[in-house]
């Protein structure tokens, strides 16, 4: 009986198994990504992505309220990503695979798949173009954060050109451009060059910083700078792109005519120099690159065997034109210090070729960082390094020292040594500090071990100096065999000061080439339109440009008007002194043109013009004068509003009171309280009032004026009485009329203060009810 029951129980239980695997086959089989995208199984790709598209847009659960319609978009996001990556397609159409796995030998693994989709497995929401989906080329190893970008990707772009794509999760044109991207991206990792992607969907804040708003785009970086790429995206362009970034003069063409120029600059530049011999006319990329990334330590040079020029080159140094040959020279410039030949050249090769080569025999130390690379501070018993420097001149007299000491190290061959020396002129506070209580004169060889990177270092001067003798050779390498043994020799100690960089005055010429690489990628950002990252700066430009063209004009006006007021002003002073009643009273009514200030005369023409119909706000300034005043006045008077003539709400005016003397007797009836007359001048009872050098403003809207009296601030009336005062009462009358003449040009002195007073609105104003008529002449008695 119990028997019967397990029995029972074991059918049961394998019923319900084939049951849930029979429902599972069965919902498998019900999933068709053609039927799901609507497409037959000979669509194309760009069908299959039009079509996705648009479902993905109408089945988007942000924007489709339907309950299915997170299941249907999963659906769609699935089915794009069969149907789009070949291997998939191909399974599906033999075997009705719907999983990333095989359907044979690995059951269970797919079971467990189709349990987890049935689950909504994360990777339903991700698409074939996300750099975390199912690609075969995936980008993971390459994406970037902004921290890694800012710590590791800008400084290593002053060694090596970095490519950088940009892309997104709903980037539809990033699948096209794929397989381009990693074709390209293959062949320049082989050359060294940084790659580099970022999704803006994830890094936002990267993506502002290296200035991309779009996606696809493709940027490059190097030496800190970024450029855009605008073209289209094939192979040849991205790998030119590239080249571009390099910076220009990496490398120099040699012929045979400058071959010895370009050796012997060793000495100038401090550096060896590497001459890179094959049949192509254009430098390669590789070797490019490896000069930007050895431009501190080496100068390369480039040979195309293929041109007639360099035929004696060729013979000279033995070359086999059938592969790309490369020679490092050091001091000697006729024979190579080291050569490589190879048909497939690889950067690796390279790079360790050019590494053990990177310092001359006998380097100068010119600056802290090469001091630093070429005697290092020492970390363990095993790794140290001495450094044998000679202290030398530039001078001719110390040559024969400074060969002796280079043939020296050429003969080195122990890796613990190393030579170098240095110009005491150049480096002064060095040698100050190695040569301190030490009577030797120059030159003088110190060996030195550096203990830390604060400068501490013990050193040794060798006796008796160096003039390259056999005996001062033997000398020191007696010395350097003692130091193997017993480094405790070395039992002075330092500290060295930084040294000097004798590069420095090189900074113009480095910021020349700077400013044309910034002008050279502003003009490409214009071409290409890349407006979103240029208009902050054009915007900076013009107004600069503004500004300065600006205050050009201004100074240029001013100028101008400065030279002519000299002149004018010397003109008319003349012309006042050598001037007389009888003249001016037969020149016309008009005064003379003045260039630095207009006055026109005030007659019954342009009386109406000029104050009755004055536009509101303006003021006339009017000058009161007579004949025989006229010029003297009027050069006065130009002199002391000449500051003011910059307002355009002042106008200037005369008035001949000769001709017009009732109508300032009906302007001043109200201005009665300003009429105060001396009482030395009221003694004869009645007279006629004398107006000249009155100034009147005018204001012929508000129908107002104010009003200034001459103020005699000259010391003629004083000093002349003086000078005749024991004459005859015949000569008085003389006396007061060249003094009257005088106070007529002193009649202004303080016309300059009245008129600041004006401008400031603090002047006592008359209202007149309406301005009298013009029409009046008074006869000249």
């Amino acid at each position: 009986h119990e028997l019967g029951w397990m029995m029972v129980l074991l059918l049961s239980v394998m019923m319900v198994n084939v049951l849930l695997m029979d429902a599972m086959v069965e919902s498998t089989a019900e999933f068709d990504p053609y039927k799901v995208l609507g497409v037959t199984r000979s669509a194309s790709q760009a069908e299959i992505k039009k079509v996705y598209k648009r479902l993905a847009k109408e089945w988007h659960p942000d924007k489709n309220k339907n309950p299915e319609a997170e299941d249907m978009f999963i659906k769609i996001t699935k089915s794009y990503e069969i149907l789009t990556n070949e291997e998939k397609r191909a399974s599906y159409d033999r075997y009705g695979q719907t999983d990333n796995t095989h359907p044979y030998g690995r059951g269970h693994h797919g079971f467990r798949h189709f349990h987890d989709n049935f689950y909504f497995d994360e990777s339903f929401f991700h698409f074939p173009f996300n750099n975390k989906g199912g690609r075969d080329f995936a980008d993971s190893k390459y994406t970037l954060h902004f921290n890694q970008y800012i710590s590791e990707v800008v400084p290593d772009s002053f060694k090596r050109p970095y490519l950088i794509k940009i892309t997104s999760d709903w980037c539809f044109s990033c699948i096209h451009i794929e397989p381009v991207w990693k074709e390209t991206v293959q062949e320049l990792e082989t050359l060294g060059i940084g790659i580099g992607v970022v999704d803006v969907g994830y890094e936002r804040r990267l993506a502002n910083h290296l200035g991309a708003h779009q996606t696809p785009s493709f940027l490059g970086v190097v030496n800190g700078k970024v450029a855009f790429f605008h073209y289209a995206v094939v192979k040849g362009h991205l790998m030119q792109f590239v080249e571009d970034l390099l910076p220009q003069r990496l490398v120099e063409k040699v012929t045979d005519k400058n071959n010895q120029e370009f050796l012997k600059s060793w000495h100038e530049l401090n550096k060896p120099h590497v001459l890179l011999f094959d049949q192509v006319p254009s430098v390669p990329l590789l070797y490019k690159l490896t000069a930007f990334a050895y431009k501190d330590y080496v100068q390369f040079g480039y040979v195309d065997q293929g041109l007639s020029e360099t035929a004696d080159l060729l013979r000279k140094f033995n070359i086999n034109t059938y592969a790309p040959t490369m020679l490092v020279f050091k001091e000697d410039v006729e024979k190579p210090a080291d050569i490589i030949q190879a048909k497939g050249m690889k950067k690796q090769i390279i790079d360790e070729f050019i590494s053990n080569n990177k310092f001359l025999l006998a380097p100068r130390l010119v600056n802290q960082k090469l001091f630093d690379e070429l005697c290092p501070v020492k970390q363990f018993h095993r790794r140290r390094k001495y450094c044998v420097l000679l202290i030398t001149g530039e001078e001719e007299s110390f040559a024969t020292g400074n060969e002796a000491f280079l043939s020296l190290a050429s003969a080195n061959t122990n890796d613990v040594l190393r030579f170098a020396y240095v110009y005491q002129r150049r480096q002064q506070p060095l040698c100050d500090v190695l040569l301190k209580n030490k009577d030797s004169t120059l030159p003088q060889v110190v060996i030195l071990e550096r203990r830390n990177g604060a400068g501490k270092i013990l050193y040794k001067p060798v006796s008796g100096g160096w003039n390259g003798s056999k005996e001062d050779k033997h000398k020191l390498l007696e010395e350097l065999e003692r130091l193997q043994k017993d480094p405790s020799i070395l039992n002075n100690d330092a500290v060295l000061p930084e040294l000097n960089n004798e590069f420095t005055s090189m900074f113009l010429i480095r910021w020349i080439y700077t400013a044309y690489d910034y002008l050279a990628e502003i003009i490409d950002d214009l071409l290409h339109n890349n407006w979103r990252e240029v208009m902050p700066l054009l915007s900076l430009i013009f107004s600069a440009l503004f500004i300065l063209f600006g205050t050009v004009v201004i100074q240029a006006f001013s100028d101008s008007s400065e030279e002519k007021q000299p002149k004018t002003k010397a003109k008319e002073a003349s012309k006042a002194e050598n001037g007389s009643p009888n003249t001016s009273s037969t020149s016309s009514s008009r005064p003379p043109k003045k260039n630095f200030v207009e006055v026109t005369e005030l007659t019954d023409i342009t009386y109406t013009s000029n104050l009755v119909k004055l536009r509101p706000g303006h003021i006339n300034v009017v000058l009161v004068l007579t004949d025989p005043t006229k010029n003297i006045l009027l050069s006065k008077f130009a002199k002391e509003v000449y500051s003011f003539t910059g307002s355009f709400t002042l106008h200037f005016s005369f008035l001949n009171v000769d001709k017009h003397g009732e109508w300032m007797a009906a302007v001043l009836e109200y201005a009665q309280d300003a009429m105060q007359i001396d009482t030395d001048e009221d003694e004869a009872g009645s007279r006629k009032l004398d107006y000249t050098g009155y100034v009147l403003a005018l204001n012929g809207h508000k129908k107002y004026l104010c009003l200034f009296k001459p103020v005699y601030t000259g010391e003629d009336l004083d000093s002349k009485p003086e000078e005749e005062g024991g004459g005859s009462r015949s000569r008085k009358g003389t006396t007061r009329s060249r003094s009257t003449t005088l106070q007529i040009h002193h009649k202004l002195d303080r016309l300059g203060l009245w008129m600041e007073r004006l401008m400031e609105g603090t002047l006592p104003r008359y209202y007149v009810p309406a301005w009298p008529g013009l029409d009046k002449i008074t006869v000249n008695k």
